[in-house]
């Protein structure tokens, strides 16, 4: 399906009428976010990505028996890790639900962004990782490291510099998400998910 302005407001629209206002306004800060990213890194996927940030959160309010039902329906395997990270659950359950519930929005690159939003993982993509780091540094983020995050990204202007810059600029911007994660996990006593220091590592050996 190719996604027209007016195909993505339908979305935007169908959405304020399932999430809490705080949810709503928290998802089209998320899209804002990725707009502006996309400009620098992927223009050419603008729309897929602004897709991707509009359906990112759709589970996010489910209870965890609701998210273990679309897991069971789906043949999706439920550890005792995912059970220790409940905020991991609806990265894997929106992405699951986009074919059932947004059909004309299952394309393969949306669901991979979806998925992979919260945790991040190895050999993470360009649009992917513009997705993870919109969820992070939206304008409605008020916690401390998503405020300074922000700023460490906006504040050394991207748009002045060259691609090559540009990039590397990315890839250490994910680089201090992933350490502020995993800091704040440890702090709370809370397991990491692997896919978190996994997506660490990759950036760090492999770059981006």
């Amino acid at each position: 399906m190719e996604m027209t302005e007016k195909s993505l407001c339908e979305l935007r629209a169908s959405l304020e009428g399932v999430m809490s206002p705080k949810r709503y306004r928290h998802t089209v800060e998320v899209e804002n976010m990725v707009a502006r990213l996309a400009e620098l890194y992927a223009p050419e996927k603008k729309q897929m990505l602004r897709a991707a940030a509009l359906l990112h959160d759709i589970t996010k309010e489910y209870s965890t028996d609701q998210h273990r039902k679309v897991c069971a329906d789906h043949g999706i395997t439920v550890d005792a890790l995912m059970e220790s990270a409940p905020k991991t659950f609806h990265a894997v359950t929106a992405a699951a639900l986009i074919p059932t519930l947004y059909p004309d929005f299952a394309d393969d690159e949306i669901i991979e962004c979806v998925r992979w939003h919260t945790t991040a993982r190895a050999d993470i993509t360009v649009p992917e990782a513009l997705v993870y780091l919109a969820d992070y540094i939206d304008m409605s983020r008020t916690f401390e490291d998503c405020v300074a995050l922000r700023h460490y990204f906006w504040d050394a202007e991207p748009e002045k510099m060259s691609a090559q810059e540009r990039t590397e600029h990315l890839r250490k911007t994910l680089i201090l998400s992933l350490d502020m994660t995993i800091g704040a996990l440890i702090e709370d006593g809370m397991t990491v998910s692997p896919d978190t220091f996994e997506a660490r590592n990759s950036l760090i050996v492999k770059g981006l």
